[in-house]
């Protein structure tokens, strides 16, 4: 994604105020979208509207496990205590805390370090032995606090700071979870919006992180700047004006009053070059966003 873009688009947020004090409703679509996509990627069977019913309304839903029900709602709290700054840092006490939250009364070890060894399913790479947990997720805070330090690259040192959390692993399970909550702490500090990891991008995401152990975090950050550009929108769709509205390809297309033709806009989604988000089997982008992407990417 093109930095030129998502900064535009970040610069529209910033004119609606702080990004953690959006306001409710917004940040309430955001906890549901970011809770089902975390939970979902990890096999929590919920959908989308099911989500929101719990969420909404404290609703039960037929046919589900308690577990995927505790997920849901824990998963939100602990978002929400994020957001608001009452868990500010990327460090090993904010895991503990966070994981403590959302597996509370679902894991026997919910807020403690493993105390086993374990494997990645589908990773040709296994996290480190139990005895060495600690001092390399020290070595990760440390690290974490100089590249801050150093006012590096916001994108490329979540990148690296998220591949490193869970390369350690340092949980029996809630791993990624927990290392996605930590990439939001990140870039709020930072005065960027919660980003938003769905089931459609899981691969790509799992991708991303088995590529980093070869060939370092370039795939990585280029996930996580396409999928900012497509949690910028999201939240946009909310708060901004009416050329920030979520539509169809087509009605996009119809409202941008562009050439473009919707399978072309769909491949420069797919591809990471213009801002897009696919709800409920549906692409959808703004006008704004193609408007940006044809002054932008035109010039090229």
């Amino acid at each position: 994604m093109d930095r030129h873009i998502l900064n535009r688009l970040r610069e529209r947020m910033l004119d609606r105020g702080p990004i953690r004090n959006l306001p409710e409703k917004t940040l309430q679509e955001s906890f549901i979208l970011n809770t089902w996509g975390t939970n979902a990627i990890e096999g929590n069977t919920l959908t989308l509207d099911e989500v929101t019913r719990v969420i909404e309304s404290g609703m039960t839903v037929p046919n589900h496990t308690v577990r995927d029900l505790m997920e849901t709602v824990q998963h939100r709290a602990a978002l929400a205590e994020v957001v608001s700054g009452r868990i500010p840092e990327v460090n090993m006490k904010s895991a503990l805390n966070l994981h403590s939250m959302i597996f509370h009364g679902i894991l026997s070890d919910a807020g403690q370090w493993r105390l086993v060894n374990v494997r990645i399913s589908g990773s040709r790479y296994s996290p480190p032995r139990v005895e060495k947990i600690v001092s390399l997720l020290q070595e990760w805070e440390q690290h974490y606090v100089a590249m801050e330090m150093k006012h590096e690259d916001v994108f490329s040192q979540a990148a690296e700071m998220h591949f490193v959390f869970e390369s350690i692993h340092p949980f029996s399970d809630g791993n990624g979870r927990v290392g996605r909550l930590l990439l939001n702490i990140h870039f709020l500090n930072h005065n960027w919006p919660l980003i938003h990891i769905l089931p459609q991008d899981r691969n790509s995401y799992l991708n991303a992180l088995e590529s980093a152990h070869r060939d370092g975090m370039h795939k990585l950050t280029e996930f996580l700047e396409t999928n900012m550009a497509s949690s910028l929108i999201f939240a946009l769709d909310m708060v901004g004006s009416e050329e920030d509205r979520l539509l169809t390809l087509n009605e996009a297309k119809k409202a941008s009053d562009t050439d473009y033709s919707t399978k072309y806009l769909a491949l420069r989604i797919t591809q990471g070059e213009l801002p897009g988000i696919r709800l409920n089997g549906r692409w959808k982008t703004s006008p704004v966003a193609i408007s940006l992407y044809r002054e932008i990417k035109g010039r090229e």
